[in-house]
């Protein structure tokens, strides 16, 4: 069930559900809450690694966080958003999820129409500010704001009230964008056993 802004005002109210800071009254809206745009971001930048390694199977010799770099914008500046890229960034608003309520992110309609993608989920329970993928699919650069209110989110009820805390996560309580740590996903670290075992019998 999608809450309300009435049930969401409640959960801050009961000080159940952390957003800070809140810059404007309309910004929690009838069924979404928009979010701004912070001030850290990692951009891909052409480094000696060929590619982006989602692999074991090179000994870490092209260690993902090396093809990207962090750079900071103020409050009012603006970022250059280049066609194809996708830049890793973070909200301005830091939260702190109730352990039954999910979220379901979406780029502003005027935004969107801009070309400018956006698709994730928060898990329940979670803490930090929110990172975001942004993914310019026009064919001309996109000038953002720093500060300005690009992305919203929807909050849902789950019958399955979860401890975020209960299990290691490779993202938590991030207060600014992180590279991706896929190189810990299980998955890969049985794959590169296999792809290990056929090439070096």
């Amino acid at each position: 069930m999608i809450l309300s802004k009435e049930e969401i005002n409640k959960l801050i109210a009961d000080k159940e559900f952390v957003i800070s800071p809140l810059l404007e009254i309309d910004q929690i809206g009838e069924l979404t809450i928009d979010f701004r745009l912070g001030y850290n971001f990692l951009v891909t930048i052409h480094s000696n690694n060929p590619f982006l390694d989602a692999s074991l199977n090179n000994d870490d010799k092209f260690p993902l966080k090396s093809s990207f770099q962090e750079t900071r914008r103020l409050l009012g500046d603006t970022f250059l958003l280049h066609p194809n890229q996708t830049v890793l960034a973070s909200s301005l608003e830091y939260i702190k999820l109730p352990q039954n309520v999910y979220a379901v992110l979406s780029m502003r309609s005027s935004y969107l129409r801009m070309g400018i993608s956006l698709s994730a989920i928060i898990q329940p329970g979670y803490c930090g500010c929110i990172s975001i993928e942004l993914a310019n699919l026009n064919t001309i650069p996109i000038n953002l704001t720093v500060g300005a209110a690009i992305f919203q989110a929807r909050l849902y009820y789950t019958n399955a009230v979860t401890n975020y805390f209960a299990k290691k996560r490779k993202y938590i309580c991030q207060v600014r964008p992180v590279a991706s740590n896929v190189n810990e996903d299980n998955d890969l670290k049985e794959l590169n056993k296999i792809w290990e075992s056929n090439n070096y019998k």
